[in-house]
């Protein structure tokens, strides 16, 4: 069942409602800004009501599948042990790599807030949320609040889910999750790969990316 259960978690996580919502409202995220295909960008290209909702149906597709399958108790669930790792990073890997956009997808932020709010009953998602917020928080006061590049919104975001690890380890998670916060590191690195790659290159990343 373990394959089913995945199976259904990344189809729900490729439901690409943000690009989608772009569409509807005439606009088509792959020429907006990076080319992103998520909810930042439906905000920049329709407006803070369209990309509010693009945020919310991210985050819902990967909270409620986990819910759905594995309810709000881990210890009594249809999953047990390490078959939650590709149970938990299916509506993220479904996201990021979407069949419906032919593999293409978008950064999985939103959708990364879901699944580990189903996973932790919210605990992880608001420490990740207060990390990012200090993070900004201090980005701003040290460059006395000038707008930054979307390389250091990509290094804030990888940073914020480095950091999240260290808050699981020292909750006492179980190794599951722990392989969970792993695959879900990786995934979010990759997909800020252009905007990491400044940081070595020093070379800003062109418009068009994933």
């Amino acid at each position: 069942m373990t394959i089913v259960w995945t199976a259904c978690a990344f189809l729900s996580g490729a439901l690409m409602f943000s690009y989608w919502l772009g569409l509807l409202a005439r606009h088509n995220l792959k020429h907006v800004g990076d080319g992103n295909p998520g909810a930042l960008n439906l905000w920049r290209a329709a407006g803070y009501r369209t990309g509010l909702a693009g945020i919310i149906l991210d985050f819902l597709k990967g909270y409620l599948v986990l819910v759905w399958i594995l309810g709000f108790n881990l210890d009594n669930t249809r999953i047990q042990g390490y078959a939650l790792i590709p149970v938990a990073l299916a509506p993220i890997i479904g996201h990021a790599f979407s069949p419906f956009l032919k593999g293409r997808g978008g950064k999985a932020i939103a959708v990364t807030f879901g699944v580990w709010s189903a996973l932790t009953k919210f605990e992880a998602s608001l420490a990740l949320a207060i990390i990012l917020a200090v993070s900004v928080a201090v980005t701003k006061l040290a460059t006395r609040g000038k707008s930054i590049s979307s390389s250091a919104d990509g290094l804030q975001v990888v940073i914020g889910m480095l950091l999240l690890g260290v808050y699981l380890y020292i909750g006492g998670y179980v190794e599951a999750i722990m392989w969970v916060w792993l695959g879900n590191v990786a995934l979010i690195a990759y997909k800020h790969r252009k905007e990491l790659a400044f940081y070595l290159t020093k070379k800003q990343p062109k418009p068009g990316g994933e």
